[in-house]
């Protein structure tokens, strides 16, 4: 594997490798995570818990996520992204087994096994999207939202095994066993194709970028801006999916069915707006892209919330999904546009951004508790409108010297 810097740019070829290993890393970790998911309620039932204890033993996740995500940036600059994955992935899968396995046993060997899948999950998050930066910039056009399309399709694909194995009966330790082994070997194996974090045959670092160690992009003015944009897009997605079935049924007074259905337009926007961004990334760069997708997002939310009918009640959800597509990707790739700092400054975007996903669901059960749960999503405008505000802190960064610091998108993104 590679995971130190090389004498050459890599070729062609290792480009087109890594790509695919990138696409693979992404889909594995969605499709190891939509496999715990699917099985929760198997796995509350056997413990017996009720809904205060199993959101607790849920929190054990978060916390591996939040104590790994600042320490993933100092990880990954020193071994880099292919190693860090590669642990990550076999960490990962040790963590999923043990919860698995645990189950049969109580609450706290699945809880530790939850810590380290939590934990797994956050520094392999940031070392793939760090490679996924190295790949964008090395193929000189937009594809990051295609890597984050990828986890989408992993989790659909993940979630759909699951209900396979439920309707089968088919143990929850020996299907989430299965699939730990399943994503080790796989990732493994594709994460030999990494490129090199950094190839010094190109500049280390864009004009006016600090240097020092990992955690000093912790006091990187950019840096903490880029994490704030994606914070908001990235609230926007995760009261997306926590929230949108739930205030389609008890707001709008839909079906169960026809409230999956608007959770599901939801999903499906997001996911084809990360697949198809891209091309207008490319053309009108990222500053313009994501600001029109920041008032479609908000578009999107006002309708959903104040519809005087369920199909402008849909309408809204597809344009909400597809304004919060590209938010999280464009923050990753403003993140690495300097190869040199790409991962620290890629673990701090992301642990602010993953924030957004902590506060969310408690933000709006609280204010739906006063107000509702459809008027509370409101505030998901607002933040949408406070990245639109932001949205100038992922211009990219100029690749030479002589290039001035004010610089407008250029097509490519870069």
């Amino acid at each position: 594997m590679t995971s130190t810097s090389t004498a050459a740019p890599p070729s062609p070829a290792a480009v087109r490798d890594a790509t695919a290993a990138t696409y693979v890393a992404f889909i594995g970790s969605g499709f190891a995570f939509a496999g715990w998911a699917s099985r929760i309620p198997q796995v509350r039932d056997r413990l017996g818990l009720d809904p205060a204890a199993l959101g607790l033993l849920l929190l054990a996740i978060a916390a591996g996520s939040l104590v790994a995500l600042p320490l993933s940036g100092p990880v990954v600059t020193r071994i880099g992204s292919a190693r860090t994955v590669t642990l990550m992935a076999i960490l990962l899968g040790a963590g999923l087994s043990t919860a698995a396995l645990g189950s049969l046993a109580g609450v706290v060997p699945v809880a530790i096994g939850l810590f380290l899948l939590g934990f797994a999950n956050g520094a392999w998050d940031v070392a793939m999207n760090v490679q996924g930066t190295v790949v964008e910039r090395h193929l000189g056009r937009s594809v990051m939202s295609r890597f984050h399309a990828g986890f989408s399709l992993g989790t659909v694909a993940g979630a759909l095994v699951g209900a396979a194995m439920v309707a089968a009966h088919v143990p929850v330790a020996v299907h989430l066993t299965a699939v730990a082994i399943l994503v080790v070997v796989v990732v493994v194996g594709f994460a030999r194709r990494f490129v090199a974090d950094h190839d010094p045959a190109q500049p280390a670092a864009a004009e006016g970028s600090p240097r020092g160690g990992a955690l000093s992009a912790w006091t990187e003015p950019r840096t903490l801006l880029i994490g704030v944009f994606v914070l908001t897009f990235s609230f926007a997605e995760g009261v997306g999916n926590d929230w949108i079935s739930v205030a389609a049924i008890d707001g709008h007074h839909l079906s169960a069915a026809l409230g999956t259905l608007a959770f599901a337009g939801f999903l499906t926007a997001m996911t084809a707006g990360r697949w198809f961004g891209p091309g207008l990334l490319d053309r009108y760069g990222r500053v313009p892209v994501v600001r029109a997708l920041a008032l479609t997002g908000i578009a999107g939310v006002v309708l959903f919330v104040f519809a005087p009918a369920p199909v402008f009640a849909y309408a809204g959800t597809l344009l909400w999904g597809l304004g919060a597509s590209l938010g999280f990707p464009v923050g990753m790739s403003a993140g690495g546009d300097d190869p040199g700092r790409a991962a620290a400054r890629v673990s701090v975007i992301a642990s602010i951004g993953y924030c957004a996903f902590l506060a969310g669901p408690p933000t709006i059960g609280l204010l739906g508790h006063h107000i509702t749960v459809l008027r509370a999503l409101a505030v998901v405008a607002a933040l949408l409108a406070a990245a639109a505000l932001v949205a100038g802190s992922v211009r990219p960064l100029p690749t030479t010297p002589t290039e001035p610091a004010d610089e407008p998108d250029r097509p490519t993104g870069y």
